[in-house]
């Protein structure tokens, strides 16, 4: 799994978690609209820093808040090339 495919896995589970809308999470953390499909539909091959500090911020947490899932501490196949 790459890095982008994981975000976008942690965004639809937070969505959930938070019972929150994309759209709510695109207003909230700064994040285009086409920024956004490009992660959640994988086109993108990395995602920055910066991109998820916002995406962390649009989530009402700190960076190591949204980094701290087992998507990225547990999977040993994350491809971080």
């Amino acid at each position: 799994m790459n890095i982008c495919k994981a975000v976008g896995l942690r965004i639809s589970n937070l969505l959930v978690q938070k019972n929150m809308t994309l759209y709510r999470l695109e207003q909230k953390s700064g994040i285009l609209h086409g920024t956004m499909m490009c992660i959640m539909n994988e086109r993108n091959k990395n995602v920055t820093l910066k991109t998820i500090m916002q995406l962390a911020r649009g989530f009402d947490m700190s960076l190591i808040e949204f980094l701290n899932d087992k998507i990225f501490t547990d999977n040993k196949e994350l491809e971080i090339d």
